[in-house]
């Protein structure tokens, strides 16, 4: 069983319609976590994670197209002696 707090107003919102439709405040309750839950479960991968994306950027439009070159010359350097 769980409890749960609503302001005044929605509170009255969910009594009228309970009364409206003829059915109980519970029923209304679990219809609407049905449908959430329901739309939580359709989402896709780059839904969930899109928050994220581009969050940390480098500031560096270059990485993805030259990371070649830059690890070459990243091993490069490492093994180059003078």
């Amino acid at each position: 069983m769980t409890t749960v707090r609503l302001p005044s107003d929605m509170e009255q919102k969910l009594e009228t319609a309970a009364k409206t439709e003829n059915t109980s405040k519970s029923d209304i309750i679990k219809e609407a976590l049905e449908q959430y839950f329901s739309r939580e479960e359709e989402k896709n991968s780059w839904e969930l994670g899109e928050p994220y994306f581009g969050r940390y950027g480098s500031g560096d439009g270059s990485l993805s197209s030259d990371y070649k070159n830059r690890l070459k010359g990243k091993i490069g350097a490492k093994y180059h002696t003078d």
